[in-house]
């Protein structure tokens, strides 16, 4: 009697051959490379994650006995009141690894709001920890799921909220995955509760756990390396390549971690985007939930590479990738397939697929530097992540110059620096807000993030972006906690041999790009076809007629430290070579 093999997903599987000796050999070398790549976590670093979380567990509860007892509530109640801490993300689905943050959900009673939170929650940890305990606590209210991002004895973890209407107590036995618990909630509360609901989704609807978290440690691993990984500036977060692993894994519900791998590339590099990508059907729509519906929906038709979340109400994860992005997604997919079939042919080694990228090295001759400043410390915390959760809205803007700009690909994460400024000339250079400069002297903090542009065939000799940069500057001043007093940024246009060194780890042997050698004009015995002088006293032309240029009004200083920081005048031109 034939067995019949279980259907993960909505298709029935491509294959359900079992591993071969070969699959069980590039498994156990696979396996081998993310150890020498330092991707397990230690028992002890494990444990001290616990603890930690231990500790916030009691932070919530405490938070909740001390709101409860502010509004009047009896301690008898507020015994009973309750709270738990659910983490998700990486950690929940058991694939973090030295370094990773914990994604975390404070789930309370009906009566405790978000403002609650926000007000309260930070207080009352600082009374529970030692002052060192905390790193940095940083609470975003404007984002799109509002946050609590904070270093707690040196782990990091982002902290978001979720009141639940239909509960008067929270026990710490409480399933979120009940689809009873959203009857009531708002839009935001919705959202918070969908990362541990679609990470549980996401270990169910997999064949088995262990292959799973294999094979999405090496695909995390390759992302991070290849700089596509990173949902904030608009490439697939960790949940969303956590989805695209667990979609091939019920292809292929008998494979091992290895051969999961290489079934990923030959996949996903040929997908019928936009086709979504969907671990099972997606549930009806009920009453005024807001489940993703091209057909409904014009802002979900304009999804370019849709990952949806299974999880009511279904969403799409990936709805901020931009055209640049998808390209350079769809170019890193076919790399990976390469690779990874030279690997099983025996002709390639895992630690290929894991080389870092060359954003900085060879990618790209032209890049905007975008420049959050501030002079306090705390400042540039809370300014650089809105400016950062803005890059994707600039890169759109520079898309919709398509006949000029055929790429504009941002680097996934931005770099600190502190600038030492001891005089008006130099505080000036630190930073610029439209026409206001930052006070002089003192010290700077600066976070710098980057676009990487290529330019098309057809681009013109002094291509204005200026409005773009104007239009991406106003998103960031809009801000509700925005002061022109404190907050300062900057788009600077450079080109590769501009770049800081900081940019280029040396010990690995990143080579900056060299400034390009200058054209010489052809010599002529008496001048040019056009008549122009070719003698000794003619001019040479200027050197930013072929690269990067900031406008007639460009000037670099420099910060005592000796970084150069450019300020940019108010019309920025980028000159093709």
């Amino acid at each position: 009697m034939a067995t019949t093999t279980k259907q993960y997903g909505i298709t029935p599987p491509m294959s359900v051959a079992l591993p071969e000796q070969k699959d069980i050999e590039k498994n156990a070398e696979l396996i081998e490379e993310l150890k020498r790549e330092n991707n397990y976590e230690t028992q002890e670093a494990t444990k001290k994650r616990m603890s930690t979380l231990a500790l916030l567990q009691r932070c919530l509860i405490e938070f909740v006995k001390h709101v409860a007892l502010g509004k009047q509530h009896s301690p008898q109640q507020v015994e009973k009141y309750g709270g738990k801490i659910v983490a998700y993300g990486s950690y929940r689905l058991g694939v973090y690894g030295p370094g990773s943050d914990i994604d975390t959900l404070a789930v309370a009673p009906r009566h405790i709001t978000r403002d609650d939170f926000f007000k309260h929650f930070p207080d009352t940890l600082r009374r529970l920890v030692t002052e060192d305990a905390i790193g940095f606590l940083v609470p975003v209210h404007d984002a799109f799921v509002p946050i609590i991002k904070l270093q707690l004895y040196g782990i990091e973890i982002d902290l978001i909220f979720a009141s639940i209407n239909g509960l008067e107590s929270v026990d710490k036995t409480l399933n979120l995955s009940d689809n009873k618990l959203l009857d009531g909630m708002d839009q935001a509360t919705v959202r918070a509760v969908t990362g541990p609901r679609v990470t549980d989704e996401i270990l169910r609807l997999v064949p088995e756990a262990k292959t799973f978290r294999t094979a999405l440690r090496a695909i995390k691993l390759w992302a991070q390396r290849r700089a596509i990984y990173a949902n904030i500036v608009g490439f697939p977060g960790g949940v969303a390549w956590a989805m695209l692993v667990a979609r091939v894994c019920q292809f292929y519900p008998h494979a091992i971690g290895a051969t999961i791998v290489s079934k990923f590339f030959f996949i996903m590099k040929d997908w019928k985007w936009p086709q979504p990508v969907l671990l099972k059907d997606i549930e009806p729509q009920k009453g005024n939930d807001k489940v993703w519906n091209p057909a409904l929906y014009n802002g979900d038709r304009k999804n370019l590479m849709p990952i949806i979340t299974p999880a009511y109400p279904s969403m799409c994860a990936t709805y901020n990738i931009s055209q640049s992005n998808k390209t350079v997604i769809l170019r890193e997919l076919e790399r990976g397939a390469k690779i990874t079939n030279n690997i099983f042919f025996g002709a390639g080694k895992w630690s290929d697929l894991f080389e870092k990228h060359t954003f900085f090295t060879k990618d790209h001759k032209y890049y905007l530097s975008v420049i959050a400043s501030c002079k306090g410390k705390d400042d540039i915390k809370a300014w650089s992540g809105l400016v950062e959760s803005k890059i994707r809205i600039l890169v759109g803007q520079l898309e919709l110059i398509k006949d000029q700009i055929s790429l504009a690909r941002p680097y996934v994460k931005g770099f600190a620096r502190a600038h030492r400024c001891a005089d008006e000339a130099n505080g000036n250079a630190v930073g610029a807000s439209g026409a206001e400069e930052p006070p002089s002297g003192g010290n700077f903090h600066t976070h710098t993030f980057y676009i990487g542009i290529d330019l098309t065939p057809s681009a013109q000799k002094n291509l204005n972006i200026s409005a773009a940069i104007s239009y991406f500057k106003g998103v960031c001043q809009g801000w509700q906690d925005y002061d022109a007093n404190i907050h300062f940024l900057d788009a600077v246009p450079v080109r590769a041999h501009e770049l800081p060194d900081d940019l280029f780890d040396k010990a690995k042997g990143e080579v900056k790009p060299a400034r390009p050698p200058k054209k010489k004009p052809l010599a002529r015995p008496n001048g040019d076809a056009n008549g122009a002088s070719t003698g000794p006293d003619a001019k040479r032309p200027n050197d930013d007629s072929n690269g990067v240029s900031a406008g007639p009004d460009t000037k670099r200083q420099k910060t005592a430290n000796g970084t150069t920081t450019p300020t940019p005048a108010a019309t920025v031109t980028i000159a093709p070579a």
